[in-house]
Protein backbone atom coordinates (compact mmCIF):
# COMPACT_ATOMS: atom_id res chain seq x y z
CA UNK A 1 0.00 0.00 0.00
CA UNK A 2 1.51 3.36 -0.97
CA UNK A 3 0.89 6.28 1.71
CA UNK A 4 1.22 9.90 -0.40
CA UNK A 5 3.49 11.85 1.15
CA UNK A 6 1.72 14.91 2.09
CA UNK A 7 -0.01 12.37 4.45
CA UNK A 8 2.89 11.08 5.89
CA UNK A 9 4.07 14.48 6.30
CA UNK A 10 1.22 15.41 8.32
CA UNK A 11 1.62 12.66 10.24
CA UNK A 12 4.46 13.05 11.46
CA UNK A 13 3.98 16.84 12.23
CA UNK A 14 0.85 16.09 14.27
CA UNK A 15 3.21 13.03 16.12
CA UNK A 16 5.69 15.47 16.61
CA UNK A 17 3.39 17.97 17.92
CA UNK A 18 2.01 15.29 20.87
CA UNK A 19 5.64 14.33 21.11
CA UNK A 20 6.67 17.84 22.44
CA UNK A 21 3.19 18.83 24.13
CA UNK A 22 3.87 15.26 26.66
CA UNK A 23 7.37 16.71 27.22
CA UNK A 24 6.59 19.83 28.33
CA UNK A 25 3.94 18.69 30.38
CA UNK A 26 6.77 16.31 31.91
CA UNK A 27 9.00 19.41 32.09
CA UNK A 28 6.22 21.73 33.84
CA UNK A 29 6.90 19.52 37.35
CA UNK A 30 10.34 20.43 37.66
CA UNK A 31 9.22 24.46 37.44
CA UNK A 32 7.32 24.27 40.37
CA UNK A 33 10.48 23.71 42.76
CA UNK A 34 12.05 26.53 43.69
CA UNK A 35 15.90 27.25 41.64
CA UNK A 36 18.48 24.58 43.12
CA UNK A 37 21.04 26.29 45.53
CA UNK A 38 24.13 25.07 47.82
CA UNK A 39 23.09 22.91 50.91
CA UNK A 40 20.22 21.15 51.84
CA UNK A 41 16.17 21.93 52.68
CA UNK A 42 13.46 19.89 53.42
CA UNK A 43 10.25 21.16 53.01
CA UNK A 44 6.85 20.46 54.89
CA UNK A 45 4.92 20.13 51.73
CA UNK A 46 5.35 18.55 48.12
CA UNK A 47 7.69 20.11 45.52
CA UNK A 48 9.39 22.06 47.69
CA UNK A 49 7.09 24.02 48.99
CA UNK A 50 5.59 24.87 52.64
CA UNK A 51 7.93 26.08 55.56
CA UNK A 52 11.61 25.36 54.60
CA UNK A 53 14.23 23.68 57.34
CA UNK A 54 17.78 24.04 56.67
CA UNK A 55 19.96 20.87 56.75
CA UNK A 56 23.22 21.03 58.87
CA UNK A 57 25.59 19.45 56.20
CA UNK A 58 28.52 19.29 58.77
CA UNK A 59 27.13 17.54 61.34
CA UNK A 60 27.62 14.00 60.28
CA UNK A 61 25.70 11.78 61.98
CA UNK A 62 23.56 13.67 64.64
CA UNK A 63 19.69 12.84 64.77
CA UNK A 64 17.85 15.45 64.04
CA UNK A 65 14.05 15.68 64.53
CA UNK A 66 11.78 17.80 63.31
CA UNK A 67 9.26 20.46 64.39
CA UNK A 68 6.91 19.27 61.69
CA UNK A 69 6.99 16.71 58.90
CA UNK A 70 9.36 16.73 56.24
CA UNK A 71 7.15 16.14 52.60
CA UNK A 72 9.81 16.72 49.92
CA UNK A 73 13.86 17.40 50.17
CA UNK A 74 16.58 19.61 47.92
CA UNK A 75 20.40 19.00 48.29
CA UNK A 76 23.24 20.00 46.62
CA UNK A 77 26.47 19.04 47.92
CA UNK A 78 29.80 17.28 46.86
CA UNK A 79 30.22 15.73 50.00
CA UNK A 80 27.05 14.67 52.26
CA UNK A 81 23.52 13.53 51.63
CA UNK A 82 20.81 13.09 54.05
CA UNK A 83 18.95 10.33 55.24
CA UNK A 84 15.36 10.96 56.24
CA UNK A 85 13.17 8.95 58.93
CA UNK A 86 9.52 8.42 59.23
CA UNK A 87 9.70 8.56 63.18
CA UNK A 88 11.41 10.98 65.76
CA UNK A 89 14.64 10.30 66.81
CA UNK A 90 15.83 8.60 63.60
CA UNK A 91 13.65 5.65 64.16
CA UNK A 92 11.34 3.49 62.16
CA UNK A 93 11.07 0.30 59.82
CA UNK A 94 12.61 2.18 56.81
CA UNK A 95 14.45 4.98 56.16
CA UNK A 96 15.30 7.33 52.85
CA UNK A 97 18.97 8.51 51.71
CA UNK A 98 18.59 11.37 49.35
CA UNK A 99 22.43 11.45 47.51
CA UNK A 100 24.83 14.28 47.05
CA UNK A 101 22.09 16.23 44.48
CA UNK A 102 18.53 15.28 45.16
CA UNK A 103 15.47 17.49 44.98
CA UNK A 104 12.20 14.79 45.15
CA UNK A 105 9.28 14.46 47.11
CA UNK A 106 9.17 11.99 50.07
CA UNK A 107 7.07 9.15 49.59
CA UNK A 108 5.97 9.15 53.35
CA UNK A 109 6.70 12.24 55.67
CA UNK A 110 9.95 12.46 57.23
CA UNK A 111 10.29 13.43 60.89
CA UNK A 112 13.94 13.15 61.52
CA UNK A 113 17.13 12.83 59.61
CA UNK A 114 20.60 12.52 60.09
CA UNK A 115 23.65 13.60 57.24
CA UNK A 116 26.05 11.04 56.32
CA UNK A 117 28.85 11.50 53.73
CA UNK A 118 27.96 10.66 50.21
Amino acid sequence: MFIPRAKFRAAAAVATAVALIGFGAGTANAADWPPLREGAYLYSDTHGTGTVSKVDLDDFGTCHTLPAPARSVQVVSGSASVVLHPGAGCTGAYSWATGSLAQSDLPWAALSYHVVRA
